[in-house]
């Protein structure tokens, strides 16, 4: 049974979410502020976070930050916030996905089932990837980059094999969404997948300026630019 912490203060919002992920077998902890979550997440092991951008005592951003210094755990952030900026800030600081209030049941359903599957996605396969000085061992889900371990949330994971598993060939950037996304809804756009690829530059690259892994193709998309060697 997969564990989920809640961190929204419109309590009935936050009886609504309860009572449906309840009802799909989920167990919730549920939390009303920053500090409340805070201190839930450090007492508990959860799969994944759901949390509201505007809180009582701060914002889902600040605690965004502190998961992120210690986990990969997937983060959704739910707000009413829907500008660009704002889903851009949440995605940069560490969030995998983002709904706007007001949201239908099947998509938010979707979307947590979504970034369960891809967090625990991943370790089956036993296979190590190397590129340069990136390897990935599958197996563990485990990323180093000259031989230190690189903390990738569980979306620039998936993106990271999705690039990897076709070295040096131009994929679009629908067709990137389409891997990505692992479904027929489309809930990510460009932006998005610009803002995820911007992260693993960050990680990964010598100079995130100038990417020599995963190198954008103006106009057309993006490829993995070194060879990768499979064991």
């Amino acid at each position: 049974m997969s564990r989920l912490l809640l961190v929204e203060d419109d309590e009935s919002l936050a009886m609504g979410i309860e009572f449906t992920l309840k009802d799909e077998g989920y167990e919730l902890k549920r939390a009303s502020t920053l500090e409340e979550g805070r201190l839930l997440f450090d007492r508990g092991q959860f799969d994944l976070v759901v949390l509201d951008i505007n809180l009582p005592d701060g914002s889902g951003y600040e605690l965004c930050k502190y998961i992120r210094k210690r986990s990969s755990i997937p983060i959704m952030f739910l707000t009413a916030l829907d500008e660009e900026v704002n889903i851009v800030l949440g995605l940069e600081i560490g969030g995998d996905d983002y709904i706007t209030k007001p949201f239908g049941v099947r998509e938010f359903l979707s979307r947590v089932k979504a970034l369960i599957r891809r967090s625990a996605g991943g370790s089956n396969s036993g296979n190590r990837l190397k590129s340069g000085s990136v390897e990935v061992d599958t197996s563990a889900a485990l990323v180093k980059k000259s031989g230190l371990q690189v903390g990738l949330t569980a979306q620039e994971y998936r993106l990271l094999l999705i690039f990897m598993c076709k070295p040096n060939t131009l994929m679009k950037r629908d067709e990137i969404l389409k891997e990505l996304i692992d479904g027929p809804e489309v809930f990510f756009d460009e932006n998005t997948l610009a803002v995820y690829i911007k992260r693993i530059r960050e990680k990964l690259e010598d100079n995130p300026r100038e990417p020599q892994y995963i190198v954008t193709m103006r106009g057309m998309g993006y490829l993995w630019n070194k060879p990768v060697v499979k064991e």
